[in-house]
């Protein structure tokens, strides 16, 4: 039995995330075919908005670069893990913030048309 112990928690994490989708997407359709059963219209899928993956796209590349220059500075100049966890959340929160104001200031020059 202690050989697949290590095997158990991911084989039970994938398993759970499968029957999570699987339910969420079969009690939706019940849904939908119960308002068309009784002559109403159903819920309409959700519209993509380009303008929000812009922006999730640019504060995890803000993040991520935050995160590579952290690594960089703390190894460069040797730094205690007390220090270095600082620059950490410092620099992953300033380019992550930097990803959004850029999102935030494409979306003044380009609206979109609603």
């Amino acid at each position: 039995m202690q050989h697949f112990a290590p095997f158990l928690v991911p084989i039970t994490i994938t398993l759970g995330a499968f029957l999570m989708v699987f339910g969420l997407r079969y009690m939706e359709n019940k849904e939908n075919m119960a308002l068309i059963e009784k002559g109403m219209e159903p819920k309409r899928k959700r519209s993509r908005n380009p303008s929000a993956t812009l922006k999730n796209a640019l504060l995890f590349i803000g993040a991520g670069l935050g995160l590579l220059l952290a690594i960089m500075i703390t190894s460069f100049f040797n730094m205690s893990e007390d220090h270095a966890i600082g620059i950490f959340f410092a620099l992953i929160a300033i380019f992550g913030g930097l990803g959004m104001l850029a999102a935030y200031m494409y979306d003044q020059r380009n609206p979109q048309d609603q």
